[in-house]
C-alpha cells in the first residue's frame, strides 16, 4: 500500500487539465502499398514490409525480358535487396499463381465480427497510437495514412517514439520538429482525412516525460508509456505512472500493465504484468480525463479485462489504439474493439468514437 495514496491525485483542478491476387501490380509499382498491406495484416513484423519495398524497387529497375530472365534461370534471389521469400512471391505471381505468401495471409484473416463488436468498430473514428519508419514502424507516414483511410477513419495519430527509446529509433527535439512539417504537408494533400501529431512518451522513472515540454505542448495527442524498469516494485511504479497522468500533457496511458501475452517476434518472450496499484492508476486517469489505452496488438492486448472492468467501474475514458507498426497493422483495432464490448464499454466512453473537434477539444482543455 502506498502510504497516503490517494495524495499522490490531489493536485490540479479538478476534470481535464489545461488485380487478381494484386501482385502483378505490386511488381511493377512505387511504392510497393498492396503487398506491405497484405503482408503485414496479420503478426507479420515491419521488417517484412520493408523488405518488399526494398524488393519492390530493385525489380522496378529492371526491363520486363529481364526480370523474366532472372526468374527463369532462378536468379532474383540473388539481386541485392530480395530474399527468399520475396524472390518466391515474384516468381509466383510471374507464373499467373497466387503467391504460397499471400494464401497464407488470407488463410489467417480476421474472422467475421460479433454484433456488438461490429458496432463499436463500426464507431470508431480513429487511431490514437501508430508508428512510421521515422521510429520502429516498417511504412512511410503517406502509407500508414493511406491505409487509415481506407478502413473508414476521419484521423490517425502519428505516435512514433521518444529519445530514450534508442532501440526504436526514438525521435530527438530536433526529428519531431521536422517530423511535424512533414505531417503539415501531408494534411494539406490529404484533407479532409487529418494526421494528427503525437507522441508515445517514454515515462521516465520519476514521471517525468521523455521530451520538452513546448514540443510535446504543440502535439495533438501525447499517449504516455511505460517501456523501462517494469519489474520495479509496485509503490514505486504507481508513483511513477501516476505522477505522469497527472501531468497536463498526457492524453492516454499507453498499454499500461506492459505485458506481452505472445512470445516470438520482436519482444521473443512474453512478459508479466507490472505491479502498481490500479485503483489509484486509474482514479488518477478519471481525475484528469487521461484516457485508459485498450492496446489492441495481438502481442499485448493490454490492459486484461479485469482491469478493463475496474477502469470502467472506476469512471474512465479509453482509446481504443492499434498500435500498428505497419500498415495493415491498423486494423488490429478490431481486437480492442471485441474486447472491450466483453467488458460492456460503450462507444461513448471511448475517446476515438468521437468526432474529431470533439476529440481535440478534451485533448487541448
Amino acid at each position: 500500500m502506498v502510504p497516503g495514496r490517494f495524495a499522490l491525485i490531489r493536485v490540479g483542478a479538478p476534470g481535464r487539465r489545461s488485380p487478381g491476387v494484386g501482385l502483378d501490380a505490386w511488381i511493377r509499382s512505387r511504392p510497393c502499398a498492396r503487398s506491405p498491406f497484405c503482408s503485414s495484416a496479420r503478426m507479420s513484423p515491419p521488417y517484412r514490409v520493408r523488405a518488399f519495398r526494398r524488393a519492390a524497387a530493385v525489380i522496378d529497375e529492371l526491363s520486363p525480358g529481364e526480370l523474366a530472365r532472372l526468374a527463369r534461370d532462378g536468379g532474383l534471389g540473388d539481386l541485392p535487396g530480395i530474399g527468399k521469400v520475396t524472390a518466391l512471391v515474384v516468381n509466383e505471381s510471374l507464373m499467373g499463381e497466387v503467391p504460397t505468401y499471400l494464401r497464407r495471409m488470407r488463410a489467417t484473416a480476421g474472422t467475421e465480427l460479433d454484433a456488438e463488436t461490429a458496432e463499436l468498430r463500426a464507431a470508431l473514428k480513429g487511431d490514437l497510437h501508430s508508428h512510421s519508419d521515422w521510429s520502429d514502424g516498417g511504412s512511410p507516414i503517406e502509407e500508414m495514412a493511406r491505409a487509415a483511410i481506407a478502413l473508414g477513419h476521419d484521423y490517425l495519430a502519428l505516435t512514433d517514439h521518444s529519445p530514450r527509446l534508442t532501440v526504436a529509433k526514438g525521435l530527438s527535439a530536433e526529428r519531431l520538429e521536422r517530423q511535424l512539417d512533414e505531417v503539415a504537408a501531408l494534411n494539406e494533400r490529404l484533407a479532409p482525412f487529418r494526421i494528427l501529431t503525437g507522441i508515445e512518451v517514454d515515462v521516465n522513472l520519476d514521471g517525468s516525460l521523455d521530451q520538452q515540454p513546448e514540443l510535446l505542448d504543440r502535439l495533438d495527442v501525447v499517449v504516455a508509456s511505460v517501456h523501462s524498469k517494469l519489474r520495479m516494485g509496485a509503490e514505486d511504479m504507481t508513483r511513477r505512472m501516476v505522477t505522469a497522468i497527472a501531468d497536463p500533457r498526457v492524453d492516454v496511458l499507453g498499454h499500461c500493465t506492459g505485458r506481452v501475452v505472445r512470445a516470438g517476434g520482436k519482444r521473443g518472450v512474453k512478459r508479466p504484468e507490472s505491479e502498481f496499484e490500479a485503483e489509484l492508476v486509474f482514479e488518477a486517469c478519471r481525475r484528469f480525463s487521461v484516457a485508459v489505452e485498450i492496446n489492441s496488438r495481438p502481442d499485448r492486448l493490454d490492459p486484461p479485462k479485469r482491469l478493463m472492468r475496474l477502469a470502467y467501474e472506476t469512471g474512465c475514458l479509453f482509446a481504443i489504439d492499434s498500435d500498428a507498426h505497419a500498415p495493415g497493422q491498423l486494423d488490429w483495432q478490431r481486437n480492442g474493439c471485441e474486447r472491450a464490448a466483453r467488458c460492456g464499454i460503450e462507444a461513448d466512453r471511448i475517446v476515438n468514437t468521437w468526432p474529431l473537434d470533439r476529440l481535440l477539444d478534451w485533448t487541448r482543455g
